[in-house]
């Protein structure tokens, strides 16, 4: 399947004129794992929308990185579309978790598109249903789950994601991630270890 085939399956409801469009004057590229596209404080000059891959969307407070969603395939970045809309600078930061690619919409033409193609609205609140249902699903967590409890349900969620059972990640971005401390986490993955919940290997944990 093309990128253009891929746009029209799965936005179809935009419109072929919209879809055309959208894919004439946007930019297709790949980035490496590990790629900064955005920063807490930049202007957006793009709108994301993934083709395939994965990108983690944080925030910081003070000196804790803070996880708020991660971009799958055929989804967008509702704070990069908020900001582009307010002329705003990015609250956020967003980084690749593996090989991504991305179509690029370019965010001068997205207010004209709102107004000229009303649709198109249609995408971004989907993106904001969805990331209200993590929000609540979140907040449950935090006010009904033990720590344990989100650390698992939280590597699970993460092979899930990824597709992939180890996966690569430390106790310390694990810590990042869920607003604790590393050695709170490795406190709690070797309890999860002793009750055969997974297994820890050099550099990855297996999820059982």
């Amino acid at each position: 399947m093309t990128d253009i085939q891929f746009i029209e399956s799965k936005f179809g409801y935009l419109g072929k004129e919209l879809v055309r469009e959208i894919f004439a004057i946007s930019d297709i590229k790949k980035f490496d794992s590990g790629t900064t596209l955005m920063r807490e404080g930049q202007y957006i000059k793009v709108i994301p929308i993934v083709i395939s891959g994965l990108i983690k969307v944080t925030t910081q407070v003070e000196d804790k990185e803070l996880l708020l969603y991660y971009i799958k395939p055929e989804q967008s970045c509702i704070m990069s579309f908020s900001s582009c809309l307010k002329n705003e600078q990015s609250k956020v930061f967003a980084i690749t978790e593996e090989e991504t690619k991305i179509l690029l919409m370019p965010s001068e033409k997205i207010a004209g598109w709102v107004t000229e193609y009303p649709v198109i609205n249609k995408l971004f609140y989907q993106q904001y249903d969805l990331r209200y249902s993590e929000l609540i699903e979140t907040i449950n967590h935090l006010l009904y789950h033990k720590l344990d409890t989100r650390v698992f349900d939280y590597l699970r969620e993460k092979v899930r994601i990824t597709g992939k059972n180890p996966i690569k990640i430390t106790h310390k971005e694990i810590a990042a991630e869920l607003g604790t401390a590393r050695e709170v986490v490795s406190r709690i993955v070797k309890k999860l270890e002793k009750l055969s919940k997974l297994k820890q290997h050099h550099d990855s944990i297996e999820i059982f």
